[in-house]
């Protein structure tokens, strides 16, 4: 077994979802020995399976979560400035349906929207006449429109984890905690590396759980202590569909339940639909659409648009478990999205991460980080509001989209607009150098190439085909089964460790 550096870390992390990379990022921007184990791939769980948003949360209003709300606005505001590449604006269309939300209540809505957090850079938000081009049925003729962002949310991950690495994390992939336990004041973490069976042992003065849908389990199975917060686990489900409207508008869609819909445009050519809310009892990873919510979600797109979809025209669908502070509602749609953090100081710290929502991540590491000073060494002062994340450094996203063009006119615009919204700057990395197409190597349709694949590798902690395809982009819609053999032939090979004593 490897045995740890001879100084203890200062944290160890237990999750590399949204939650437990933040809390890692920050701590290392500190100064802080930080380390961190995901047992699948970063983001592989609940942090890829969001609505893609980052907003406010216009239905929590309806809950009076007043100040969930207000914080998660004002960090809209944050992370757009720090993440221009993979957070954009987005406008939504609220259809006006009369025998459901009466349009006081909406416009009330609308305006503590616009109101309860420092909005400086989106517009704010408008009554609007509906007409025959947008596809809704011919009896919604009256809507609403304001303004939210969208946001890779995986690749949102993947960017704190490579700044949390500037900073001397150690960020171990689809590696295992197996156990934990107290030694003379300090965690001693015993780890799995899921490829090759190696155990390795950590040391560290304070633990984070972070584990998300795991949370519980961890704490039961791994580290021997009781749950002091239950969760709940809400199921969320999302279908991709051919593009429904042909501008660049997302659509909020009401439905008689009391529930809400979106519809986001997706891919250019494309339109992501969802999400659910029921309860689920199974294992997280394995998690799938269910029939049920596949009708439901089309009977809602259907109720509000011309072209009606059934279930060959769903492409491509996904879920997510996200784990709720259970508050005994009985309605999913109600629990919380705030989180509680559960510091526990019966011997060495730990502190567990209940709930949240990918919005407010960077306030949550701070609360976090805030809670554990009293057990850690001095830290340097918070510092994640104002710095970019990596590759955010780019001005305007279509001034860096013209850059690339000029630099490597032979990408082509689509390709530089995805390098743009992918990367940033991180896609001068394996550009470099390149003066044709043939410099980056094989290439595997939808402009994904050997030299970018061997970036995210390299670089980004990629290990098997849905990491590239799924997660760290988005070229899976893309590529039927045929066209992805040679990328698997390719990563079969380059991730096949070499013989013992080959040179």
């Amino acid at each position: 077994m490897t045995q740890s550096p001879e100084a203890p870390l200062d944290l160890f992390v237990i999750g590399g979802g949204i939650n437990g990379i933040g809390i890692a990022n920050d701590a290392a921007g500190r100064g802080l020995r930080v380390g961190l184990c995901e047992q699948g791939d970063l983001a592989g769980a609940t942090s890829s399976a969001s609505s893609k948003l980052i907003h406010g949360g216009l239905r929590y209003l309806e809950h009076r979560e007043f100040r969930l709300v207000r914080q998660a606005l004002r960090e809209r505001e944050v992370l757009l400035a720090k993440a221009p590449h993979i957070i954009w604006p987005l406008r939504f269309l609220l259809p006006y349906r009369t025998h459901l939300r009466p349009a006081w209540m909406i416009r009330t809505g609308l305006f503590l929207y616009d109101h309860l957090g420092r909005r400086k850079r989106l517009p704010g938000s408008r009554g609007v006449r509906i007409d025959a081009s947008l596809g809704l049925r011919p009896d919604i003729t009256r809507g609403f429109e304001y303004s939210d962002c969208w946001v890779d949310d995986a690749r949102l991950v993947v960017l704190n984890a490579l700044q949390a690495r500037e900073h001397g994390a150690e960020v171990l992939v689809r590696t295992r905690c197996v156990g934990a336990r107290e030694v003379q004041g300090l965690w001693e973490l015993e780890l799995e590396d899921l490829r090759g069976g190696a155990r390795l042992r950590r040391h560290a003065r304070a633990l984070v759980n972070a584990a998300g849908p795991w949370v519980e389990q961890v704490l039961r199975q791994r580290l021997g202590r009781a749950a002091r917060h239950r969760i709940r686990l809400i199921q969320g489900s999302h279908l991709v569909v051919p593009r429904l409207n042909a501008d660049e508008r997302a659509y909020i869609l009401q439905n008689q339940d009391g529930r809400i819909v979106f519809v986001l445009p997706w891919e250019a050519h494309f339109s992501l639909v969802g999400t659910t809310e029921r309860r689920y009892a199974g294992d997280p990873a394995r998690v799938t659409a269910s029939d049920e919510e596949v009708d439901y979600l089309l009977a809602v797109v259907n109720a509000h648009f011309r072209r009606q979809l059934a279930r060959p025209d769903v492409l491509w669908s996904f879920s997510g478990v996200r784990p709720l502070c259970d508050s005994e509602s009985l309605a999913p749609s109600a629990m919380t999205r705030d989180y509680t953090l559960d510091l526990n100081t019966a011997g060495a710290p730990l502190l567990s991460v209940f709930g949240g929502k990918i919005t407010t991540y960077r306030r949550l590491a701070e609360a976090a980080l805030a809670r554990l000073a009293p057990h850690l060494p001095p830290m340097a002062p918070a510092w994640t509001e104002t710095t970019p994340l990596p590759g955010g450094d780019i001005g305007s996203p279509a001034g860096f989209t013209a850059h690339l063009l000029a630099t490597y006119p032979w990408l082509g615009e689509a390709r530089a607009r995805r390098f743009t919204r992918a990367y940033g700057s991180l896609c001068l990395e394996f550009l470099e150098g390149a003066r044709g197409e043939s410099d980056l190597g094989e290439a595997f349709g939808a402009g994904l190439s050997a030299r970018e694949v061997d970036y995210l590798i390299d670089r980004e902690w990629a290990g098997c085909l849905d990491d590239i395809l799924w997660r760290r982009t988005k070229l899976g819609i893309h590529l039927d089964e045929s066209a992805r053999r040679p990328l698997a032939d390719y990563l079969t090979t380059r991730l096949t460790p070499p013989p013992v004593g080959a040179t």
